[in-house]
């Protein structure tokens, strides 16, 4: 009921970032086919004030970029399928909004 009501939703949002924020060190500093997917999530999660769209921004780059990477053979088919999901669902849905 009061998930709209952006006084309610951005304090949980900080929360989660916070809390992603510890996970950080993780991270596989060397490799930006991993980095920058992460980077994109935890920075589109409070840009789009939606947990949802920023992971669904990470699960689209993740593949595109160890392709770009020259690792496709990283990506399994339920990776692709899943971007192309969440990419149809920014395009033909998200968009309309």
């Amino acid at each position: 009921m009061l998930g709209g009501y952006a006084p309610v939703t951005a304090p949980a949002l900080v929360l989660v970032g916070g809390m992603m924020l510890r996970n950080v060190q993780y991270l596989a500093w060397d490799d930006y086919t991993e980095l920058l997917p992460a980077f994109l999530v935890l920075i589109g999660i409070p840009l789009s004030y939606s947990i949802a769209d920023g992971l669904a921004l990470g699960f689209v780059a993740w593949p595109l970029l160890k392709v770009l990477g020259g690792r496709a053979g990283d990506v399994r088919w339920v990776s692709w399928l899943v971007a192309a999901l969440l990419l149809g669902y920014f395009v033909l849905l998200r968009s309309q909004i």
